[in-house]
C-alpha cells in the first residue's frame, strides 16, 4: 500500500509540474520579474518612510 501511495503522489506532482511548465510563457516570466522589482522598491521606500516617522515621534516623546 505504501508503494502505491508514493506512485500516486509522484504522478500527481509530476503531472502538475509538467502541465504548469508547458503553459508558462516568456511574457509571464518577464511580468513576474517586473512586478517583483516594483514590489521590492515600494516595500523599501515604505519601510524607510515608516522608520523616519516613528523615529521622529520617539525623539519628540523623549524630549518631554
Amino acid at each position: 500500500m505504501q508503494q502505491n501511495d508514493l506512485q500516486l503522489r509522484s504522478g500527481i506532482v509530476g503531472g502538475t509540474f509538467l502541465s504548469t511548465i508547458l503553459n508558462i510563457t516568456l511574457n509571464d516570466i518577464v511580468f513576474t520579474i517586473i512586478m517583483a522589482v516594483i514590489g521590492a522598491v515600494v516595500s523599501f521606500f515604505v519601510s524607510c518612510l515608516l522608520r523616519r516617522i516613528f523615529s521622529d515621534s520617539n525623539k519628540s516623546k523623549k524630549r518631554m
